[in-house]
């Protein structure tokens, strides 16, 4: 099953999947808003700072398997594998979407 993600997560997707970082960045925002494990991360240069120093080392890469539009926001859910501690975790992204960008995105497991 293939799912139908608007491109700019799909394109955030794909960049993972390849522990790409600078292919993860572009389809956010520059004044972008990440909440992650408790965290705030605002602006391409805490994102980046995120995936170099938690994404990357983890080798964690988020394989969605459901989407759903909820209120203003683009839900995402599937696992994420790596080398951390219980992979795979199960993961929920909401994505608030704008002008073809990644405005901001909430984790949660």
């Amino acid at each position: 099953m293939t799912l139908r993600l608007p491109k700019p997560i799909a394109d955030y997707v794909e960049a993972n999947a390849q522990l790409n970082v600078d292919g993860m960045l572009k389809p956010f925002a520059n004044d972008t808003v990440v909440l992650d494990n408790g965290g705030r991360h605002e602006g391409h240069a805490e994102l980046r700072t995120l995936f170099e120093e938690a994404v990357i080392p983890a080798k964690a890469i988020f394989t969605p398997d459901g989407v759903r539009h909820e209120d203003d926001q683009v839900v995402v859910e599937g696992p994420a594998h790596g080398d951390f501690k219980g992979s795979p975790i199960r993961f929920t992204y909401r994505f608030t979407l704008e002008n073809d960008s990644i405005k901001a995105l909430e984790i949660t497991a």
